[in-house]
């Protein structure tokens, strides 16, 4: 038979461990309320190229993308993105897939198809996006991407297409992992029958 003094120790101990899974909890979820938003992202036209390599590579791609605006007068007109069309974790870097889009004027339209086999002009529509910060220079994307599929999930939305992320201006930086950018997944809530 256990003595008295060893069953209030647990029963304390359990206490303690509830309290830290409580703290721990509600911590969780402040962050997630202050780090993630939801935002209507505006209907827009874009510049766009598909690029297949290494992310640590993809400064040149994104200058060519830049030189052939200027060589077809196409005028950017915000800051550049990135969709992500395939996860690094499971592929090796040769083959990851990004698109890489630049806001453009509506006149842009006018060169659609016209720009070569993997690059274009088109128009997004207007979406409600999931919105996490990522500050210059933090490189686990991982925590950032699983904090808000989480946060996605237990808010009641559901992911309608690739996450996406928006650069800040870049200050003369031209890694664009050094840069702090939005981390953005498209998202619509669920209906109650869903």
């Amino acid at each position: 038979m256990m003595s008295r003094l060893k069953i209030m120790s647990l029963l304390l101990l359990g206490l303690v461990l509830t309290a830290i899974m409580t703290i721990g909890i509600y911590a969780e979820q402040s962050a997630d309320k202050s780090d993630i938003t939801i935002r209507k992202m505006e209907s827009q036209t874009v510049l766009y190229t598909i690029y297949r390599g290494e992310y640590e590579k993809i400064g040149k791609a994104i200058g060519n993308l830049f030189g052939l605006a200027m060589k077809n007068q196409i005028w950017p007109k915000g800051s550049i993105s990135l969709v992500y069309l395939n996860n690094p974790q499971y592929i090796s870097g040769e083959h990851c897939l990004v698109e890489i889009r630049i806001p453009v004027g509506k006149e842009a339209l006018k060169k659609a198809g016209t720009l070569g086999e993997m690059t274009d002009v088109k128009e997004m529509k207007a979406m409600e996006v999931a919105v996490i910060k990522k500050s210059a220079g933090q490189m686990n994307y991982d925590s950032l991407y699983n904090g808000l599929h989480k946060w996605i999930s237990r808010n009641g939305y559901r992911k309608t297409e690739n996450a996406c992320e928006i650069f800040a201006a870049t200050g003369g930086v031209t890694d664009y992992s050094q840069m702090s950018s939005e981390i953005m997944i498209p998202v619509e809530k669920l209906s109650p029958a869903d």
